[in-house]
């Protein structure tokens, strides 16, 4: 028998079914945050791990792509051949801070994990220089402050992490402990090193670039703020150019000259040499430049062949054509010097800018080809010889400053060749950084200057303040470039393999400019 249905059975169904989509909506919203949950630790777990890997070099410098990158105290060392220098200049940093008195921060920017012993030998030198400038400027400068502290940083091979490094430095700049007050270095004139010295230069970090040589990084009567608070030390290669042509002229070979230039895009340093010298051969040279086609900046690959077809053409333009300007890397010119040596047909002078400073050390350059007939010369930035020539372009003094650091230090950091250039223009950029962050000081009354107050005061560093460096005399003018700064003209020595012999002063206005840098107007009196 059928139970009559109770009036009030609808309702309780009603709700016992809304009970059970509750109960049910409830474990979904459970499962929801237990999902939630799983997937917060999973991405702690994952934050941990890249926390990891950024330790997993040291503080401050992280591994990507297979090398160490960031910036160090010298508490790490990015390559073996690094450690020794490292060590000192971590020791050095140490000292400053337990001084108990004023510093600030120097950073040196440059690739320090590069691949072969050409690379690893110039990077060598040029934190052996950086690193003698500390250790004067801290207990040789008559007891000047602030105490000077110096910092590696590394953007690694070809520059491809600068973005994270210069952000680093740039917090650096801001932080009131690491207070850097001046980035050095910069030895590679191609893509990205423009990014960088943008980046700075707009987070309003002064610079001081070492053996930066292309035309257009740097600020011009143009572009007077293309780089806000960036100086230039050495000659560019419009500069470097002109210094050869006019030591040319007082009595080397003469005759038709050539142009033989990389046709590869993108590289600073090619294509302001090949403006350049094609500027200052535009009346003499007779024929049409000769083009190669390199892949990258160490790159040799295919490059040989290209001479090898290029060198026949050259031996069959008349006898007169014996000078050839070269347009392009060193290792590319080593190639070009070994061929020509394969292909003797008769004398030639090879002219170069100082980017050729890395040939004298190239393990695969033909040394014997220099016995046929061939000089190789280029414009070096510096010389340890260059100021015992009868028309100096410096201060002997500076020079015999440096040698005697080296001296006294080879047991510490390694015995420091300054022959090729590298260590000595290393050198005076942290030199000019310790002069500018201690002029600064002293002008504004600050034992630490803003980043400001330093990036102004290059401007007075010229007109009877110029920076007395191991490279000569340093005279900056309004755009922060060295003013006729002298050349050194250098050449392959036939008689001792890897050794340079000094042929002489050169200077990009042809007469050197007096001691107290005094700079004329360009236009004249009005």
């Amino acid at each position: 028998m059928t139970s009559p249905t109770s009036p009030h059975e609808p309702r309780r169904n009603l709700r016992r079914r809304l009970r059970h989509r509750w109960f049910a909506l409830g474990r979904g919203v459970q499962t929801l945050v237990t999902l939630g949950l799983v997937l917060a630790v999973a991405l702690l777990a994952l934050v941990a791990v890249d926390r990891l890997t950024d330790d997993s070099c040291a503080e401050g410098v992280v591994e990507r792509d297979g090398e160490c990158v960031g910036v160090t105290d010298g508490s790490f060392a990015f390559s073996p051949d690094l450690a020794q220098v490292s060590a000192r200049i971590e020791r050095e940093n140490d000292e400053v801070r337990a001084s108990g008195e004023e510093y600030v921060t120097v950073a040196l920017m440059i690739p320090m994990t590069l691949t072969g012993d050409i690379g690893r030998e110039q990077i060598l030198k040029e934190v052996r220089g950086a690193y003698l400038a500390q250790h004067r400027a801290n207990h040789d400068d008559n007891d000047a402050g602030p105490l000077i502290r110096l910092v590696l940083a590394n953007p690694g091979r070809s520059s491809g992490h600068w973005q994270r490094v210069t952000d680093q430095l740039i917090d650096m700049a801001a932080d009131g402990t690491d207070r850097l007050r001046a980035v050095t270095g910069f030895n590679i004139s191609q893509h990205p090193t423009g990014d960088i010295l943008a980046r700075l230069t707009a987070a309003g970090v002064p610079v001081v670039a070492g053996p930066l040589t292309a035309d257009d990084l740097g600020n011009t009567a143009e572009s007077p703020d293309a780089y806000p608070g960036m100086v230039k030390i050495v000659p560019d290669n419009g500069d470097q150019a002109a210094a050869l042509a006019s030591f040319h002229e007082d009595g080397e070979a003469g005759g038709s000259p050539l142009l033989i230039y990389d046709a590869r895009p993108s590289d600073h340093y090619n294509l302001t040499l090949y403006d350049i010298f094609g500027a200052e051969l535009a009346g003499t040279a007779e024929y049409e430049p000769m083009k190669f086609t390199s892949s990258g900046v160490t790159d040799t690959e295919g490059v040989t062949a290209q001479f090898r077809l290029m060198i026949p053409r050259i031996c069959n333009l008349p006898d007169t054509v014996n000078t050839l300007y070269f347009a392009g890397r060193p290792v590319h010119l080593r190639q070009f010097v070994n061929e020509l040596g394969e292909q003797p047909c008769r004398p030639f002078t090879v002219i170069s800018a100082s980017g050729a400073s890395t040939l004298v050390t190239d393990t695969e350059l033909n040394w014997d080809v220099l016995s046929k007939g061939i000089t190789v010369r280029y414009s070096a930035l510096a010389h340890p010889d260059a100021w015992s020539a009868p028309t100096p372009g410096g201060d002997p003094e500076a020079m015999e400053t440096l040698k005697a650091l080296a001296a006294g230090h080879a047991a510490d950091i390694g015995k420091t060749d300054l022959e090729d250039s590298r260590a000595i223009v290393m050198y005076d950029a942290v030199w000019t950084a310790v002069q500018g962050i201690r002029l600064a000081a002293a002008a504004g009354g600050a034992a630490v200057p803003s980043n400001a107050e330093v990036a102004a005061v290059w401007a007075q560093m010229s007109q009877g303040y110029g920076i007395s460096g191991a490279s000569g005399w340093i005279c900056l003018n309004n755009y922060g470039n060295a003013h006729n700064k002298a050349v050194s003209v250098v050449s392959l020595d036939p008689g001792r393999p890897h050794r340079l012999r000094f042929d002489g002063l050169a200077w990009p206005q042809g007469t050197p400019p007096g001691a107290d840098c005094t700079i004329p107007n360009p236009a004249g009196p009005s």
